[in-house]
């Protein structure tokens, strides 16, 4: 069956072709420059990948390892290195779940796993996260669900788009509801290290033995140009499967994204970077709470975790048209609808990207074209 569009990926294609001058709603912590890394590289590194393993720079794989917290339940050989977090729940899905099988995710979540299980063939089933209790993921719900034909639980932690973490509690639960039947759990963590008012929760890989843990540098390090993720897992044999699965795709790794990466995790480093990432987005976050509590027809449960929120627009706004009309003129500001996670009268609202990303400039305009909106309609 042909794999078709999200509304995510579809709209991110239609603003292509427009040249927006400030973004809401930024996913990404500002982005580092090349140059901060060259101190670090070895200009005679070769960029061959003969005799390396094909399962990422074992010094790399160690240091995700490492910023995950699994240095007692994992090791090296568990982690492979992806095309993104992206590619590590393809590569995942793509060798666990078949036609007729049933597959369990989350709304609002990251729209992939529920696009590939429909060209598979399985059966979606959504388990609705809560917004009057703050987008809280409801387990009994979860549990209702999982049936002796579930193969796969797909969740992210911190959620993608509401912020909202689950607590290790929470997980373990989740792990025990999977295990009842045989089920695999991935657990996204691209936004993981960005938590607002919690520790980061523990990686499912080191909590369930079929619990996968994905991730990449690309949100809180802001080095999304890498391309370069990971999947973790215990299991030898769903490694070994994703390897293979990857020969027949990416095939090989992107050396100098990996090498990069593996500087950029280097601990004094990384931890020097979330700082900077944590300092600069919770004060873009309490200016972003303060502009939602003074506008009357925006409202939101302010994230727990990462970069994104999801705020919840006046009954009379559609979140699509408003999108569109807030992109072109005069406005040009860039905003992601709800519609990209199932919810339409919901826009996507965040803090990264740094002083590039213009969100005053674009505040002051959705505040106009929300004082517009009445009489426009």
């Amino acid at each position: 069956m042909k794999v078709k569009i999200h509304t995510l990926f579809q709209y991110l294609l239609d603003t292509t072709k427009t040249d927006p001058e400030a973004f809401i709603g930024f996913s990404l912590a500002e982005s580092p420059k090349l140059g901060d890394f060259l101190d670090d590289l070895d200009p005679e590194m070769s960029l061959d990948w003969n005799l390396k393993s094909f399962r990422g720079l074992p010094s790399l794989r160690q240091r995700v390892i490492d910023q995950a917290g699994l240095a007692k339940n994992c090791t090296a050989d568990d982690v492979l290195i992806t095309a993104g977090a992206a590619e590590a729940n393809y590569l995942a899905f793509m060798q666990l779940v078949e036609a007729g099988d049933e597959v369990v995710t989350e709304i609002p979540g990251w729209p992939q796993i529920e696009v590939l299980a429909k060209s598979r063939g399985a059966t979606v089933k959504l388990v609705e996260r809560n917004e009057a209790e703050g987008w809280a993921l409801p387990l009994d719900q979860l549990e209702n669900l999982v049936t002796p034909k579930t193969k796969l639980i797909f969740l992210t932690n911190p959620n993608n788009p509401t912020g909202k973490l689950l607590s290790e509690e929470e997980l373990h639960r989740i792990a025990q509801i999977a295990d009842k039947v045989g089920a695999w759990l991935i657990v996204d963590e691209v936004y993981a290290g960005l938590e607002w008012a919690a520790d980061r929760a523990p990686s499912i890989a080191g909590i369930y033995e079929r619990g996968i843990t994905t991730g990449s540098v690309s949100k809180a390090l802001g080095l999304q140009g890498l391309r370069t993720g990971w999947l973790i897992c215990r299991n030898k044999n769903m490694v070994m499967d994703a390897i293979i699965l990857r020969e027949n795709s990416s095939e090989i790794m992107n050396v100098m994204g990996e090498a990069i990466a593996e500087v950029a995790l280097r601990p004094d480093r990384l931890s020097q970077a979330l700082a900077k990432a944590r300092r600069d987005s919770i004060a873009t976050l309490e200016f972003l709470d303060t502009y939602i509590a003074a506008e009357p027809k925006l409202s939101w449960h302010r994230p727990e975790a990462g970069l994104i929120g999801l705020a919840r627009l006046a009954e009379s706004i559609d979140g699509d048209i408003f999108a569109k009309r807030l992109l072109a003129d005069p406005f040009k500001t860039f905003l992601l609808p709800g519609s990209a996670y199932g919810l339409s009268n919901h826009i996507r609202l965040g803090v990264g990207g740094g002083t590039s990303a213009k969100l005053d400039v674009g505040l002051t305009r959705m505040s106009q074209l929300l004082v517009e909106w009445d009489t426009q309609n």
